[in-house]
């Protein structure tokens, strides 16, 4: 059985919901260049905002003048939980600014007041997609060391304002989806970088990611020094990576495979480089900029929990050779799809049983409190005659992860805080820029153009989903 105080709610961020892009001194962020997508059609960065084009951030479901009838709605759920993300460029419109947004500062006041007031505890994500463009233009983004000094101001600035408000934080989201520098996306919204616009992008991407490192490890101290119960976490996209057969090369590139998101882990939780990094480097012929100082921040700074995303597991085979097309999710040509697990319209392959084997890889390899703070499912969906979804797809969906969540904690001993539904509320899918890809237990009257009504809708799983966390997850039919 789950813990007496666990951490059931949703998840959102403030790029994919908010809207009210340029409004109230907010500068613009990596995300807001982002045109529309679709399945097979790639999302485009734009060289700042271009009349004309489509920007689906730029309105989302417009959260941002709505988050009071949203938050009632995850109220009337029995939310125990609510994770956000504070939009960087919303405090320090530039990312370079000397003084804070107090505009933006506010909004988010009145944000976690809402929630505290209904009793939802705040889980705030740092830097989710949001990087003011700024920094990303003028400096370069997370290439540039620069940003470490930044990013700890706009951190230390959050904690002291909001340490009255929320308890608990996470550094990066996904952290490791720029291990994928095939696809520009991830290293746009990780870093602020194009990697295909680099000699040599692997290399960038370690770079980038140390100085993340540090910066995620300056941000914790910080946080502990001006309160010790401030709880941070690191987050990741948790892949689970299967060996195609009982080959044994294809188990050891799966272990391989497995450091595109141990590694960010490993250090996060460990506080220094793993061997398997640092003899990569060494064989790459890589000098990175880390210097003594940075590896002492680092064994400072590690995380107090680990907070990861569930979607899917993948396969690797030595044998195989995938053409990656213009839409580039695989990392690495050798991914192969499961025949033994179905997938979504999306070809995302849907496996509960490898969200089990997650929580215990991390659990036998770092012995730290687990979050999942996202974990759902994309659909096509539409109103019916009686103004809901009957979304038992997306019910299935959950009820097998959360019982393998169960058997994770019951026999496996996970010591596992929370479980939040990614989207809980329809937002603009990150991959593709679509609202038809819908994820909420609430139906937003969004669509893809930017019209409709932006009215709210409970699904069936909305009610499904209140009986879950009225029993603690003991009531999954």
């Amino acid at each position: 059985m789950f813990r007496d105080n666990f951490l059931w709610g949703g998840a959102i961020a403030a790029h994919q919901v908010e809207g009210s892009y340029d409004q109230d001194g907010k500068g613009l962020s990596v995300s807001d260049v982002m045109t529309s997508g679709a399945h097979g059609v790639p999302r485009r960065i734009t060289d700042g905002v271009i009349p004309g084009e489509n920007y689906p951030n730029h309105g989302a479901i417009d959260h941002y003048r709505r988050y009071e009838e949203d938050i009632s709605l995850f109220a009337e759920m029995g939310f125990k939980a609510l994770r956000i993300s504070i939009d960087w460029s919303r405090i320090y419109p530039n990312g370079d600014d000397m003084a804070p947004n107090e505009r933006g500062l506010a909004h988010y006041d009145n944000v976690f007041d809402c929630m505290l007031k209904h009793g939802i505890e705040p889980v705030v994500t740092l830097q989710h997609f949001e990087i003011p463009l700024h920094l990303a233009e003028e400096y370069g983004g997370w290439a540039n060391r620069a940003l470490i000094d930044m990013f700890e101001r706009y951190a230390t600035t959050c904690f002291e304002r909001f340490r009255d408000k929320v308890r608990y934080w996470m550094t990066f989201n996904e952290i490791n989806n720029q291990f994928n520098t095939k696809n520009d996306l991830y290293g746009w919204t990780n870093s602020g970088v194009r990697f295909s616009q680099h000699p040599d992008p692997e290399r960038l991407m370690y770079q980038a990611a140390h100085y993340q490192f540090v910066a995620s490890a300056r941000a914790v101290s910080a946080a502990h020094r001006i309160d010790p119960d401030i709880k941070v976490g690191c987050m990741v996209a948790a892949t689970p990576v299967y060996p195609a057969s009982c080959h044994p090369e294809d188990m050891l590139l799966s272990l391989d495979a497995m450091h595109e998101t141990l590694f960010f882990t490993d250090v996060q939780c460990n506080g220094a480089y793993p061997s398997y990094a640092r003899r990569h480097f060494e064989r790459c012929g890589w000098t990175l900029d880390i210097t003594e100082e940075d590896l002492r921040e680092l064994r400072l700074g590690t995380v107090d929990y680990l907070g990861f995303s569930y979607y899917y597991s993948s396969v690797i085979d030595h044998a195989a050779h995938i053409e990656l097309g213009d839409e580039i999710t695989r990392s690495d040509s050798r991914m192969v799809d499961n025949p033994f697990v179905p997938e979504t319209a999306w070809d995302w392959r849907i496996d509960p049983e490898g969200l089990r084997t997650t929580l215990k890889i991390f659990d036998e390899r770092y012995r730290l409190p687990q979050f999942i703070v996202e974990c759902g499912v994309g659909l096509v969906e539409e109103l019916n005659e009686s103004a809901t979804v009957e979304d038992d797809e997306r019910i299935e969906y959950l009820r097998a992860h959360i019982e393998q969540a169960s058997c994770a904690v019951e026999m496996d001993g996970v010591d596992l805080m929370g479980f939040l539904v990614w989207g809980c509320i329809d937002p603009v899918s990150f991959t593709t820029g679509e609202m038809r890809k819908r994820y909420g237990l609430i139906y937003v009257d969004v669509n893809d153009d930017g019209s409709g009504t932006g009215d709210r809708f409970k699904k069936k799983s909305f009610q499904w989903y209140r009986r879950v966390i009225e029993s603690n997850g003991g009531v999954l039919a």
